[in-house]
């Protein structure tokens, strides 16, 4: 009886510490199928919007990371290393909180690309900026679909495409069709940092 009250706890942790290996592995598995690309909004960057006449080529003249945010870039990539993501084709958006969000979780080269800037000051381009998110996710899966490929961008980007609005730092895994379009989404929200 000493021996059975001895084994079932053991068996027990076991039992849940194997359920949790596929969560781990599911994340990484996904991004590995060519099916699935992970949108990263900005981690958190004080303020709304950006001041007035700011200019992409000079950080000091947009609203950018605060300490918090970059304390969240950190731990959004130990969190990805945590689902066996160690590195990543990475695009950002030319915006300063994107490009620092992407490089600080640290996944790889990080490339910057116009279809995942903000068009939150002209909604009018968010159709054409949509279409263009998905050429730039069917091509690059088509190029290599065995690496993860993850795409930092802003909220409205994120919404325009999947319909949800996240918070910073939040994650959208996003299942596609072989031409990037939007099937089906699971949000991973920010890690606590």
């Amino acid at each position: 009886m000493k021996l059975i009250k001895l084994i079932t706890p053991l068996l027990v942790g076991s039992f849940l510490a194997l359920l949790s290996i596929p969560a781990s592995a599911s994340l990484a598995n996904d991004l590995n199928d060519g099916q699935h690309v992970l949108l990263i909004r900005h981690a958190d960057a004080p303020g709304y919007g950006d001041p007035a006449g700011y200019q992409l080529d000079k950080c000091s003249t947009q609203r950018n990371l605060g300490d918090r945010g970059r304390k969240q870039a950190v731990a959004i990539g130990q969190w990805l290393t945590n689902q066996e993501i160690t590195s990543a084709k990475v695009f950002s958006s030319a915006w300063c909180r994107c490009l620092d969000t992407a490089r600080l979780i640290n996944k790889g080269l990080v490339t910057i690309t116009p279809t995942l800037g903000s068009f939150f000051d002209d909604m009018s381009l968010e159709k054409q900026q949509t279409q263009d998110l998905e050429r730039l996710i069917q091509a690059q899966l088509k190029e290599n679909s065995k690496i993860p490929l993850i795409l930092v961008t802003h909220h409205v980007n994120i919404q325009a495409y999947t319909g949800k609005v996240v918070n910073v730092g939040d994650m959208v895994l996003v299942k596609v069709d072989k031409n990037g379009r939007y099937l089906s989404h699971q949000i991973y929200p920010s890690p606590s940092y």
